[in-house]
C-alpha cells in the first residue's frame, strides 16, 4: 500500500497520514522533513537534493504514506502511489486547525517560536484558493484531476476518518 496525502496547510494531512501509518503499518514521510534544512525555519534545501531524497524514499520503502502540500513533489510521487488522497476541508477548517496545531518539534525549537510564525502561516493559507503556484488549490485540483489511478477527495474530517 502506497498512499499519497496532500492539501492545504491545516487540512489534516499529518493527522490523517499518522493514522494511516499506524493502522496499516506504513512508513510515514512528511515532505516538510525533506524540503526544509533541519533546525532552520523556512530555509529550503536545494531542489535537486529534495527530489533525490523523495526518489530514494519511494525506491527503498515498500509500503508508505507520504504527505505534504508541495505540488511538484506530489506530482513526482503520484505515479508511484496506489491511492491519492486530496484533503480539501475548506478555508475555515484549515485556519482553525492551524490555530489548534500542537507543537511540531521537527520544525520549530519551541512552541513559542511556532506560535510566532502563526500569523504568516495563516496569511499564506488564506490565499490558497486565490494563488496560482505549486501549493495552490488550482495546482492541487489539477493533480487530482490528472491522476488516473485510485483517488479520493475528502471535504470534511468525518469523511476522511470514515475512510479505510
Amino acid at each position: 500500500m502506497k498512499i499519497l496525502v496532500y492539501g492545504n496547510s491545516g487540512s489534516g494531512k499529518s493527522t490523517y497520514a499518522r493514522a494511516l501509518s499506524e493502522r496499516h503499518g506504513l512508513t510515514h514521510l512528511d515532505l516538510d522533513s525533506i524540503v526544509w534544512v533541519p533546525g532552520k525555519i523556512a530555509v529550503a534545501r536545494e531542489p535537486d537534493e529534495v527530489r533525490a531524497a523523495l526518489s530514494q524514499f519511494i525506491a527503498t520503502t515498500p509500503a508508505w504514506v507520504i504527505e505534504g502540500c508541495y505540488g511538484g513533489l506530489v506530482e513526482a510521487a503520484a505515479p508511484h502511489c496506489s491511492q491519492l488522497v486530496f484533503l480539501n476541508p475548506g478555508l475555515d477548517a484549515c485556519l482553525g486547525n492551524n490555530r489548534q496545531r500542537p507543537w511540531e518539534p521537527h520544525k520549530y525549537a519551541s512552541m513559542e517560536l511556532q506560535n510566532s510564525m502563526l500569523s504568516k502561516l495563516q496569511a499564506w493559507v488564506a490565499g490558497y484558493y486565490d494563488r496560482d503556484d505549486a501549493w495552490s488549490y488550482r495546482a492541487h485540483r489539477a493533480i487530482f484531476e490528472a491522476h488516473g489511478g485510485s483517488k479520493h477527495e475528502y471535504t470534511s474530517r468525518m469523511q476522511a476518518d470514515a475512510a479505510p
